[in-house]
């Protein structure tokens, strides 16, 4: 008897010596009961967080640093136009929302042709709150690009990096306004997944960076950067298929440098023109007509008084070469066209009546479309 109550004496005092709790032996079981303490001596996890003197590194990554750098220059713009309500009046109405990355600080904004195509009103929503009214400098279809002013000065522009340079696999972050405004500013990540990818939008063949950054509508005409923080393409498009994602593509900067430049100076591009209006099998077909030709398009009419129809082309005609290129698609005559200069002469080789026949072409500046 005396052994067992000084047996649960020591277990007593033992409990009360570490912990402050108190354990309770029942021969061979043991159970802990806390002793309750005053709420002054809880640490209190409600407490507000302590300011950090710094970001560690693990935080501040380069993806963090590149979107803090090119983030403030990456703009919304609202497309709007005029139509008529229910009751037959005038009403400007908002036709959607893209991107634009500022390059200039004195206003200048790089955006998709897209993005402003059939505007009577533009609104610009900068990245510190202010909305300011846009106007199109001028646009180029053929490569989705368009400028656009805004009357202010001393505004945050990105720096434009060398597309040229890039690796398959680097860092690829993505800046602008998906799905309207309410996302404005959202970053999306990724990698650059292939370089100088074609595709044919089109009578256009483009040359596009590949990235599996999220671009979703909206996301057209913003930035695409490198982890150094400097902008290497403006995004264009995606591939908006049932089961396919992460396929979007961004238009390098170095092909959207000239471009842009030629916009500010001209108000549009000046390319080369031959004259003609041709069909390819895909644009035959989907006409509704047969297509009988191996080789070649098909001259559907000329303008008489163009370089093609000067240098004696007709139509029907069947066009296999331009400057020793085969064209056997229209995307691939407005390739070779679109590299060659103004003024220049080219050899155009073709078929009529069954025979190969080769006259030299004075190239001409392509008319500006009003």
């Amino acid at each position: 008897m005396y052994k067992k109550v000084a047996s649960y004496f020591l277990i007593a005092v033992f409990g009360a010596l570490v912990g402050g709790g108190l354990v309770l032996g029942y021969g061979d079981r043991f159970i802990a009961k806390p002793v309750p303490q005053s709420a002054a001596s809880l640490p209190n996890l409600l407490q507000p967080p302590l300011a950090q003197a710094e970001i560690s590194g693990v935080r501040n990554t380069a993806i963090v640093r590149a979107a803090q750098a090119v983030g403030p220059s990456v703009v919304g713009i609202a497309n709007k136009a005029y139509t008529r309500d229910l009751f037959s009046r005038r009403v400007l109405v908002e036709q959607g929302v893209g991107s634009g990355v500022i390059f200039d600080s004195n206003g200048y904004i790089a955006t998709n042709f897209h993005v402003v195509d059939g505007a009577q009103e533009l609104t610009v929503s900068l990245a510190d709150g202010r909305t300011l009214p846009g106007k199109v400098l001028g646009v180029d279809s053929a490569t989705d690009l368009a400028v656009v002013k805004v009357e202010a000065a001393g505004l945050p522009a990105a720096v434009f990096g060398d597309s040229d340079a890039l690796l398959v696999g680097e860092p690829a972050i993505a800046i602008g306004n998906p799905l309207g405004l309410e996302f404005r500013g959202s970053v999306t990540t990724g990698v650059i997944s292939a370089l100088n990818r074609s595709l044919e939008i089109g009578e256009r063949k483009f040359k596009l960076l590949q990235t599996d950054a999220a671009i979703n509508p909206g996301n057209s005409g913003g930035a695409l950067a490198n982890a150094d923080g400097m902008v290497i393409g403006i995004n264009s498009a995606k591939i908006a298929v049932a089961g396919v994602e992460g396929i979007g593509f961004s238009i390098p900067i170095n092909t959207a440098r000239p471009i842009l430049q030629a916009i500010i100076e001209k108000g549009h591009v000046a390319r080369a023109f031959l004259g003609v209006g041709v069909l390819d099998k895909n644009l035959a077909a989907s006409y509704g007509y047969e297509w009988d030709i191996d080789k070649g398009i098909y001259v559907a009419r000329v303008d008489d008084a163009g370089p093609a129809g000067k240098s004696g082309l007709r139509t029907g005609d069947i066009i296999l070469k331009v400057a020793g290129t085969e064209t056997n698609s229209v995307a691939e005559l407005r390739a070779v066209l679109d590299a060659q200069a103004i003024g220049s002469r080219v050899e155009v080789e073709f078929v009529r009546n069954g025979r190969n026949r080769t006259v030299s072409v004075l190239l001409e500046e392509m008319p500006v479309q009003q």
